[in-house]
């Protein structure tokens, strides 16, 4: 999910399309949340580790 959110920011930043870039904060943001929370041991969708 982060890297499909970097990808979406790029992109949305080489061709000027805001809600690409939006989209791709969006994704980083939920994507690093899962991570902190799958780091600390918390389950996470019914998983143990978010990768």
């Amino acid at each position: 999910m982060i890297i499909l959110g970097i990808v979406l920011l790029l992109i949305g930043f080489v061709l000027k399309i805001s809600i690409l870039w939006t989209i791709g904060v969006i994704l980083v943001l939920v994507g690093a949340a899962l991570w902190v929370l799958g780091a600390v041991g918390h389950a996470v969708g019914g998983r143990r580790h978010y990768w």
